[in-house]
């Protein structure tokens, strides 16, 4: 009773509708709403390059993930969870914002990030929160409203993190950074159990991010798991020549700095890695690898050696062979899988802490990553594309003062509906520039009837450049997903039956069957557009 008492209470403030005015003025708000008491506080943990299917809250074919389960346990699984850009830095600018890239401005991986728009940590800090965000950011300059920043430089290595605290760029840290930045999120969290402030933790890993480095405890026997190859693995790409023009296959990843082949059992490198565009004869993977192993601490440099020496071994048993790609497979998710297993043991290490110490009750916890990845489905590692492995990304939440433990939902979601979210939640108006929804509706049952039935993506990033994925933009709804390239030289439509064709191997943009979808799909393209104010 308490639960519905509050959900109604939550949403008797609601204004926010699907389409926001029109605006560039962080002042023109929704009202607020009339905030729980005491107001929540917020932990808000996400990864880089996390697959749902690495979750064994979505499917346990995989790995099992016991302490990010209990997030889905306690709380809310979003089963079709999506971004807005399937790239790293623009899907974070487009969370902190709750905007899409062409509106604030970070597009692709390359462009820069205002930092002095506004965002969500900020309007919280300002309503009274402490703020602190630890780990990765990669959006370089500090963000206004952040009380703790203790940020990853760029993407961070997985040894020996270097920091940027409060400004100040520190030294190199011994250890491993995924246990690194638990330790911080930890001593953050312990000042906050004696505070009286509401706080909002952003706990973000670096973890799975390539180049997939496991700690040294995950080494042994590491090499002898296996895992079941995707249907897709040796895709041929027929009528989709987008996705074959790509530079992204587990048949080209560098040995050495993805595969951990080492330069006494291989030396050049003999794949592209995704950076085919790439002329310079100084840009040697076996070096960046060395780079990276040099960070280890003796005792960690002692661990890796043995591993190192069989990886070799096994690599020149099987270059060339029909074995090949079977190996580069495994040895892609051996270190992968064992990246997520430390990010889930660190997870655990979070959740026991707001346990013991009486946070938990009134403390969100949510779980996502700035987007999906590919493990091996169309033969892939990597992103950007708007197919289903990285347009998805997992999403769960935990509340127990609105969501009941075991919730799951099946509505369409992004990840520019977070901020929003957490505003109303705080009880702090929503600016009118926001494009994303609330989901404090969701957390009701049944959803209500006017949820979105489609999304909006743009991959923004250029074909001479990393992975050679064509530029492009398409709408999805519950069934059918269209997609639309723009890249000079590969311009055209796709268009997928995801019931029928849940692998998206048949392009029918020319099936009659489906002309009416397709036209249809069109004009929901055309309409989005309108709507969300992009202007190219």
């Amino acid at each position: 009773m308490y639960r519905f008492l509050l959900f109604i209470l939550l949403c008797a403030g609601l204004t926010y509708c699907a389409a926001p005015p029109a605006t560039d003025s962080a002042t023109d708000t929704a009202p607020a709403i009339a905030p729980p008491a005491p107001r929540p506080n917020i932990v808000f943990i996400m990864s880089d390059d996390h697959a749902q299917r690495a979750i064994s809250a979505y499917t346990d074919e995989l790995i099992e993930t016991p302490n990010l389960d209990r997030i889905a346990n306690d709380g809310m699984l979003f089963r079709n969870s999506f971004v807005t850009n399937s790239i790293c830095a623009p899907s974070r600018a487009a969370i902190l914002t709750g905007k899409y890239s062409h509106l604030n401005g970070k597009i692709d991986n390359l462009s820069p990030f205002d930092p002095d728009q506004w965002t969500f940590p900020e309007a919280l800090h300002e309503a009274g929160y402490r703020t602190a965000l630890i780990g990765k950011h990669h959006l370089q300059a500090r963000p206004r409203g952040i009380d703790e920043f203790r940020g990853l430089i760029g993407q961070g290595s997985y040894y020996a993190p270097v920091f940027v605290h409060n400004g100040d760029t520190l030294g190199p840290e011994s250890g491993y950074t995924s246990d690194i930045i638990t330790d911080y999120a930890l001593a953050e969290l312990q000042r906050n159990a004696a505070a009286d402030q509401p706080f909002l933790l952003m706990y973000w890993h670096k973890a799975p991010h390539r180049n997939w480095m496991p700690d040294t405890a995950s080494l042994p026997g590491l090499l002898d798991q296996r895992y079941p190859e995707p249907a897709t693995l040796r895709d041929d790409y027929a009528g989709r020549p987008r996705a074959e023009h790509a530079d992204m296959r587990i048949a080209d990843m560098f040995t050495s700095h993805d595969l951990k082949v080492t330069g006494t059992y291989q030396n050049p490198d003999p794949g592209t890695g995704g950076a085919t565009f790439i002329k310079d004869p100084t840009f040697d993977q076996v070096k960046n690898l060395d780079y990276q192993l040099s960070r280890l601490q003796p005792d960690e440099r002692a661990a890796w050696a043995p591993f190192l020496a069989e990886v070799g071994r096994q690599w020149q048993q099987v270059k060339g062979t029909d074995e090949e790609l079977s190996w580069r497979y495994q040895r892609y998710m051996q270190d992968y899988l064992a990246s997520v297993k430390s990010v889930d043991r660190n997870v655990g290490r979070v959740l026991d802490y707001l346990e013991e110490s009486g946070l938990a009750e009134n403390t969100l916890v949510i779980y996502t990553s700035d987007q999906g990845f590919y493990l091996g489905e169309h033969g892939w590692y990597d992103k950007r594309f708007m197919y289903e492995e990285s347009h998805r990304t997992p999403l769960m939440i935990r509340y127990p003062a609105l969501i009941d433990a075991g919730s799951t939902i099946d509505e369409l979601v992004l990840n520019i509906d977070l901020a929003p979210t957490l505003l109303e939640l705080a009880g702090v108006p929503v600016p009118g520039e926001v494009q994303g929804r609330s989901l404090l509706p969701l957390f009701s049952d049944p959803a209500p009837a006017d949820w979105r039935d489609e999304i909006y993506y743009r991959y923004y990033q250029q074909m001479d450049s990393y992975h050679r994925v064509a530029r492009h933009e398409g709408v999805r709804d519950e069934r059918y997903k269209l997609i639309h390239f723009t890249e000079p030289g590969f311009e055209g439509y796709e268009l997928y039956d995801l019931e029928q064709d849940p692998h998206e191997l048949e392009n029918r943009i020319d099936d009659q069957q489906l002309a009416e979808q397709q036209e249809r799909l069109k004009d929901d393209l055309a309409r989005l557009r309108r709507e969300l104010r992009v202007a190219d």
